[in-house]
C-alpha cells in the first residue's frame, strides 16, 4: 500500500531533474532525434524576417524621419487666481487690564478660561477714604451752589444805588449850573456857587462808589460760579477715584489667567505690580500671513480669503489690512484676514494655510506628465509649432487639482505635447496625433 505513493514521488523527481537540471542536454537528444526540424523555420518566423528587411525605423518614428507624438490643442480659459500664504491665527484683541489706582483687593477671583461680557465686574478694591471725599467734595458743591442767590441778590441792589448816584449827580450839575448863572448876574454869593461845586465832586464821588458796588457784586456772583465749578471738578475727581476701585472688562472674551487673587495689592498704572487679568477677544478671529514681495501687488483689502487649519476645518473670511511696509529682514508684508469665529472653536496661535483671492486670469488645464525641464533646468511644455517641429516653451503654475495642473506664460491656443516630449528636443520634427479632452 505504501510502495506506491514512494515510486510516484522517484518518477516526478527524476522528471523534474531531467527538465530543469539536464535540460540542455534533452533539448541536444530531441535535436538528433528529429533533424530536419532545423532545416524548416517556420512561416511566422519568415514573415518577421521580410518584415524587418523591407521597414528598418523605430517604433516611435515615422516613415519621414518625424516623431511620433501625442499632442492636444489646448485652449486658455480664465481662472479664479490665488495667493497662498501660510500663517497663524491671532486674537482680535488681548489686553492686560491694569489698576487706575492703588488698593487691596476685596473680591473673589475669576478663573482663566471663563467667559465674560463688557463692562462685567473683574476685580474690586477696597474704597478706603475715598467714600468719605466724595461726600466732601459733594458738600463744597452743595455749599457753593447756595451762595449763589446771595451774589446775585446783590447785583440789583449796587444797580439801585447807581442810579441814585447818577440821579444825585445831575441834581448837583443843575444846582451848580444855576449858582453860577446867579452868580455872575449878582444875585447869587461866592459861597453859594463853591457850595454846589462841592455837591457835584461828591455826587460823582458817590457814583464812583455804587458803580464800584456793582462791579464787586457781579464779582462775587462769578466767584460762585467758580466755587460751584471747582466744587463740581472736586466731586468729579471723588467719584473718578472711587469709580476706578471697580475694574471692569473693557470687551467680551475669555480670560487668559486668573484675576487678582483676594487680598493682592494692585498698583497704580501697573508699577511693579501684575494686572487684574488678561482678556483675548477670539470672534472674531485674525488670520495673520506674511506675503512676499512679488505677491503682495496682488491682494486687495476686501478679498475673500479662506485658511485651513493644521488641526483640521476650514474658516472663511475677508482681508482686512495689507502692509505697505515690507518686514526689513525677510521683505514680506503682513496681511491680515479677519473671520467669524462664533463658537470660539479657534484658538490664537494654530497654523493656517491661507487661500487669498486675487483678480482672474487665462491659463491652461494640462496634466501633470506634460511637464518637463530644458537643459537650463527650467519647467515647461513642449509644443507643436506651425512648422510641425518642437518647440519649448516655459510655464508658471498656478494651481494645482484633481484633473490637472493650471499653467501660465502660454499662448492662448497652443498644440501641447503629452507623450513623447522626452524625446524630442527644439527644432525635431515631429508627427503629432491629437487627442480630445471633455472640459
Amino acid at each position: 500500500m505504501r510502495l506506491l505513493p514512494i515510486l510516484t514521488a522517484l518518477v516526478v523527481a527524476a522528471i523534474l531533474y531531467g527538465v530543469v537540471i539536464e535540460r540542455d542536454r534533452l533539448l541536444e537528444f530531441a535535436r538528433q532525434a528529429a533533424p530536419g526540424a532545423e532545416e524548416a523555420p517556420t512561416a511566422g518566423a519568415v514573415d518577421t524576417e521580410e518584415a524587418a528587411t523591407e521597414v528598418d525605423v523605430p517604433a516611435n518614428e515615422a516613415p519621414d524621419g518625424a516623431i511620433k507624438v501625442m499632442a492636444r490643442t489646448s485652449q486658455a480659459q480664465e481662472i479664479d487666481a490665488q495667493v497662498l500664504v501660510r500663517g497663524e491665527t491671532e486674537a482680535a484683541r488681548m489686553v492686560d487690564v491694569m489698576s487706575e489706582t492703588t488698593g487691596r483687593v476685596v473680591s473673589e477671583p475669576l478663573r482663566k478660561g471663563a467667559f465674560v461680557e463688557e463692562g462685567e465686574v473683574l476685580c474690586r478694591l477696597d474704597p478706603g477714604t475715598r467714600e468719605v471725599s466724595l461726600a466732601e467734595a459733594e458738600a463744597a458743591l452743595a455749599d457753593a451752589r447756595a451762595r449763589v442767590p446771595e451774589a446775585e441778590s446783590r447785583i440789583p441792589e449796587a444797580e439801585a444805588r447807581v442810579a441814585e448816584a447818577e440821579a444825585a449827580l445831575n441834581e448837583a450839575n443843575i444846582n451848580a449850573n444855576a449858582a453860577n448863572r446867579l452868580s455872575e448876574s449878582g444875585f447869587a454869593s461866592e459861597t453859594r456857587v463853591a457850595s454846589t461845586t462841592a455837591g457835584v465832586r461828591s455826587a460823582e464821588a458817590a457814583l464812583s462808589s455804587a458803580r464800584a458796588g456793582l462791579e464787586a457784586a457781579r464779582s462775587g456772583l462769578e466767584s460762585s460760579k467758580a466755587s460751584i465749578e471747582s466744587a463740581e471738578a472736586a466731586v468729579a475727581r471723588a467719584e473718578d477715584e472711587l469709580e476706578k476701585t471697580t475694574i471692569k472688562a473693557p470687551f467680551a472674551g475669555l480670560l487668559e489667567s486668573d484675576t487678582a487673587e483676594l487680598g493682592a495689592l494692585m498698583q497704580s498704572g501697573g508699577m511693579g505690580g501684575a494686572p487684574c487679568a488678561t482678556i483675548l477677544q477670539l470672534d472674531p478671529i485674525k488670520l495673520v500671513g506674511f506675503v512676499p514681495e512679488t505677491e503682495v501687488g496682488r491682494i486687495e483689502v476686501g478679498a475673500r480669503a479662506g485658511a485651513r487649519l493644521t488641526e483640521g476645518g476650514d474658516i472663511e473670511g475677508r482681508v482686512t489690512f495689507v502692509s505697505r511696509s515690507a518686514d526689513p529682514l525677510t521683505r514680506t508684508f503682513r496681511v491680515e484676514v479677519t473671520a467669524p469665529n462664533e463658537g470660539l472653536g479657534i484658538s490664537a496661535g494654530q497654523t493656517a494655510e491661507i487661500v487669498i483671492e486675487a483678480e482672474g486670469e487665462l491659463a491652461h488645464l494640462l496634466p501633470q506628465s506634460a511637464m518637463t525641464l530644458n537643459d537650463d533646468g527650467q519647467i515647461g511644455v513642449r509644443t507643436v509649432s506651425e512648422e510641425d517641429t518642437a518647440l519649448f516653451m516655459p510655464v508658471e503654475i498656478l494651481r494645482d487639482t484633481a484633473r490637472g495642473i493650471y499653467v501660465g506664460g502660454l499662448p492662448e491656443t497652443v498644440d501641447v505635447i503629452l507623450l513623447g516630449q522626452e524625446y524630442v528636443t527644439d527644432g525635431v520634427a515631429v508627427a503629432p496625433s491629437y487627442e480630445e479632452i471633455i472640459q
